[in-house]
């Protein structure tokens, strides 16, 4: 569990800077590239255990980690380690929100089950 978590945490100091350095476009760009990886070992995680370390690495960093930022570093995880993770953007009007989360094959991984309930989605990668 430690080499990803400390993948994790070294994931969600390169998004920080990307958004630090760039604009959305660059951070969306940066996801948007990621291909899922095949992976074909006897270690092959499961989606629980990656979330877990993400939230695990988020504990551990430096700043409060907002959603955009821990939910793009999801999704790359996701699709380094096999699957086919999209990083989902939505928001909703009365009150004005927005919030980021992560699904796998239309199902929510690192946040509550009815988020596509609450929030419409924007733009999804």
């Amino acid at each position: 569990m430690k080499p990803l978590v400390l993948e994790s945490w070294m994931l969600l100091f390169r998004l920080e800077w990307i958004m630090r350095l760039g604009k959305f476009q660059m951070l969306y760009r940066t996801v948007q590239l990621e291909p899922a990886h095949s992976i074909h070992s006897s270690m092959q995680m499961t989606r629980e255990d990656l979330c877990r370390a993400m939230d695990y690495a988020c504990v551990l960093y430096f700043k409060h980690v907002l959603c955009l930022q821990r939910s793009a570093a999801t999704t790359i995880l996701l699709r380094r380690h096999g699957f086919a993770a999209s990083l989902v953007i939505g928001a909703k009007l009365l009150p004005f929100r927005s919030h980021a989360w992560v699904e796998c094959g239309g199902e929510v991984v690192n946040d509550k089950p009815y988020m596509r309930t609450i929030y419409q989605v924007l733009e999804s990668c």
